[in-house]
């Protein structure tokens, strides 16, 4: 029996596994399949935009955690996010570099501007600043990337701090392998992988270049070679980033291996392929957790759990057609189904209620139940679990997973002790 279950393989569920596992805890590891990281952009969005921006465009962690007592981070707390933040730099000190109350203002694949907190090292020269020169180029043989589009969207845009800058694009024609004509982002990731794809590529690129350019390119610049992007700049004389890619994303498999690996070596038991059914509790104590299994169910049973599986998207929230929600292993109790109609006319709009309905938790994130009680005094939740924020407005959804992650975990880790 491992002291501890883990329940998701996302940014909350990989980020608690190590942080226990690296204290000395037994830990279990359930998923039913690759985590949603492999769908991101590779990047930790703590805070892009304040929920009342508009009056309070500046609005901080603390602020947020003082003003909307419902928002996770107000039971997370500012320090909790700063720690984990700090945490997530230090288990991965060559992929991510940044501050918890900064953002970077990198471009988006169609060109947009987007914020956000912490960034691999081969996005940092991507950094919009006023009066920057940048040089977009698009790979003729992938498809995904039209770098005409998103240079003109940046040479139109006000920048955040009211700047703006020079863009244009070009395109060149170095296949990823021979006689294929339509490659993807990861065909090309592995290709850039080889220090002689580089060296051909740098040198049919390098005299498109004009004299203190930043050269921007899909994010695809090496799937295991940390220094590729830099490799290729020193190649080039030119700063170098990389712009994320529609999914699957290459940062984000990236973030994704980089995390599971260091779990692995930690000593964190990794259970794939095997979906959470139904659950054990004896006295409000939750004793163990079943999974389905080719053959048999199975139960893992542990001291404490971490229920980390995500929101909507991932099936850890269900919607049926009466508009009831639900949460779908522990029928657990839901914050914010009192905010009227979940699901009104402006789907998307940010003040949609449905996508900010979750469990409510204490700030040793326990879940608890609509009276302020903990429902069980051995069950923790991390990430998209958890409710009263809209996460994608707000773009504070990786800075929720870690921060409730690193804070469920040492909760943890001092009830074990």
């Amino acid at each position: 029996m491992s002291r501890v279950v883990v329940i998701g393989a996302g940014l909350a569920g990989l980020v608690a596994a190590n942080r226990l596992a690296s204290a000395g805890v037994g830990v279990t590891l359930l998923t039913k399949g690759i985590g949603g990281l492999q769908l991101s952009q590779g990047t930790i969005d703590v805070l892009g935009y304040a929920p009342d921006r508009v009056t309070n465009p500046v609005l901080t962690l603390s602020a947020i955690a003082s003003a909307r007592p419902g928002h996770p981070y107000a039971a997370i707390g500012a320090a909790g996010v700063h720690t984990g933040i700090e945490y997530l730099k230090q288990l991965l000190p060559d992929l991510l570099v940044g501050d918890a109350e900064a953002n970077y203002q990198l471009p988006t694949a169609v060109g947009a501007i987007r914020p956000t907190c912490l960034v691999q090292p081969s996005m940092v020269a991507g950094h919009l600043k006023d009066g920057a020169k940048v040089v977009v180029v698009g790979l003729r043989r992938l498809k995904d990337f039209h770098p005409a589009l998103v240079a003109e969207n940046l040479a139109r845009t006000t920048l955040p701090d009211g700047g703006r800058l020079v863009a244009r694009p070009v395109s060149v024609d170095v296949p990823a392998r021979d006689a294929e004509v339509d490659s993807s982002g990861l065909t090309y990731a592995r290709a850039f992988d080889d220090p002689a794809f580089r060296a051909r590529f740098a040198a049919a690129l390098k005299p498109l270049l004009g004299d203190g350019e930043t050269v921007g390119l899909p994010a695809v610049l090496g799937l295991k070679d940390r220094t590729a992007w830099s490799d290729l700049a020193d190649k080039l004389g030119h700063p170098v980033f990389e712009i994320p890619l529609p999914p699957p994303s290459v940062p984000g498999m990236r973030l994704n291996e980089a995390l599971m690996a260091s779990a692995k070596a930690a000593g964190v038991r990794v259970v794939n392929g095997t979906r959470a059914v139904s659950v054990r509790i004896e006295d409000a104590v939750v004793k163990g957790v079943t999974v389905a299994t080719a053959g048999a169910d199975r139960e893992f049973t542990a001291d404490a759990f971490v229920l980390a599986a995500g929101g909507f998207e991932s099936g850890a929230l269900a919607l049926d057609s009466y508009g009831t929600v639900t949460e779908t292993l522990f029928g657990l109790p839901l914050a914010g189904l009192d905010a009227g109609p979940l699901v009104h006319g402006d789907y998307w709009g940010p003040e949609q209620p449905l996508f900010s309905v979750g469990v409510r938790v204490a700030g040793d994130m326990r879940v608890l139940d609509g009276n302020g009680a903990v429902v069980h005094p051995n069950l923790y939740a991390a990430g998209g679990i958890i409710g009263g924020s809209s996460r994608w407005a707000e773009k504070s959804g990786d800075g929720i997973a870690v921060g409730s992650a690193v804070v469920a975990a040492d909760s943890i880790l001092e009830v074990l002790a």
